[in-house]
């Protein structure tokens, strides 16, 4: 819609998403909306508290999944940083485990891309008058798996082994002996019912516990 027949007041809006097409293809069908204004599109998760202080969105509608920094641990610099600002995670991946992470770190509202942008248009809406919008399946699922088995530490060792790394290697990037790397992997590994450590940083990944 025209800019000049917006009401004085729109709702600022900051997109996060990596997907070039994607954020396109979202900033231009909420745009549409009378009431909403993109003011800012960001490709990654360390570009986001940035770009909140610069353009003051009232809503950061962000990804999960970010180069640089996850939209998760970016919602928890943007409860810190930009108060004021709502976050409402959109997301592929409609893990329970992902929701929980999404409510701790301050979120108003989860939602999966594969809805209708008049229903993200809605929940933006939404959020903004201090209600909490989830998916209801995703929130029955987030229910019934109950909460995240592993300790902060358990989830550092699984992240930091990602890319093969050793039991050396990672004990360095943590700053911890190498024993105490093999007891929190071991304690992930029986955690997640796995056999061996790439087993469980897969299963904890795929039930959105890192």
């Amino acid at each position: 819609m025209p800019r000049d027949h917006r009401p004085a007041k729109s709702i600022r809006v900051l997109l996060a998403e990596d997907q070039r097409m994607m954020r396109g293809a979202l900033a231009l069908l909420l745009g549409m909306e009378a009431d909403i204004q993109v003011v800012a599109q960001v490709g990654a998760g360390d570009a986001i508290v940035d770009a909140a202080l610069t353009h003051r969105p009232d809503v950061a509608l962000l990804d999960i999944e970010l180069p640089g920094m996850s939209g998760l641990d970016a919602a928890v610099e943007l409860r810190d940083q930009v108060p004021d600002c709502r976050v409402l995670i959109l997301t592929t991946f409609g893990r329970p485990g992902y929701l929980r992470r999404a409510m701790d770190a301050g979120a108003a509202g989860f939602l999966v891309k594969d809805g209708p942008v008049e229903e993200l248009a809605r929940a933006i809406r939404r959020v903004l008058t201090g209600e909490t919008v989830v998916d209801p399946a995703l929130a029955a699922a987030a229910l019934s798996a109950g909460p995240n088995p592993l300790t902060a530490r358990e989830r550092d060792a699984l992240n930091a082994c990602a890319d093969g790394a050793t039991v050396a290697d990672i004990a360095t990037r943590l700053h911890l002996s190498e024993s105490t790397v093999r007891n929190y992997l071991s304690s992930a590994i029986g955690k997640t019912g796995t056999r061996n450590r790439t087993e469980a940083m897969r299963e904890a990944r795929q039930q959105g516990w890192l």
